[in-house]
């Protein structure tokens, strides 16, 4: 959890909670805010994606070998639905987890269980330094 906490400072700024992280599985929630929202009180796409970017990478970084690190090469999202209120969760598992490459793949859900986004991305993998 600390990869989230120490590595990932601006989670901490954007008050995104940790639930549980693991090479297999990564839960990370948001709650509703209206200082990061749009108009309409809709909480942002980038805030979205913000929160499924830490999800992923904390998910493959856990399945990392000893001092190696990651970092986004690339990532999609598509949105399904406005969040207005309530709390996001961040559900982040690996599609494909390589020697040069992790892929994985992110659902953002709100409190009643319907996706709201979904991101796929692409995590470099690389050696200790």
């Amino acid at each position: 959890m600390r990869v989230v906490s120490e590595g990932m400072p601006l989670a901490a700024t954007m008050g995104i909670e940790v639930k549980t992280v693991s090479a297999g599985e990564t839960v990370l929630s948001l709650d509703w805010r209206a200082e990061l929202c749009t108009t309409g009180g809709i909480l942002h796409g980038g805030v979205l994606m913000t929160l499924a970017d830490t999800a992923g990478a904390a998910c493959a970084f856990a399945g990392l070998p000893e001092g190696a690190r990651t970092s986004t090469v690339e990532s999609s999202t598509h949105f399904f639905a406005a969040v207005r209120g309530g709390t996001v969760t961040a559900t982040a598992r690996p599609l494909h987890s390589g020697r040069s490459t992790t892929v994985v793949q992110t659902e953002l859900r709100d409190d009643t269980g319907r996706l709201v986004g979904l991101t796929n991305q692409t995590q470099a993998v690389l050696a200790a330094r």
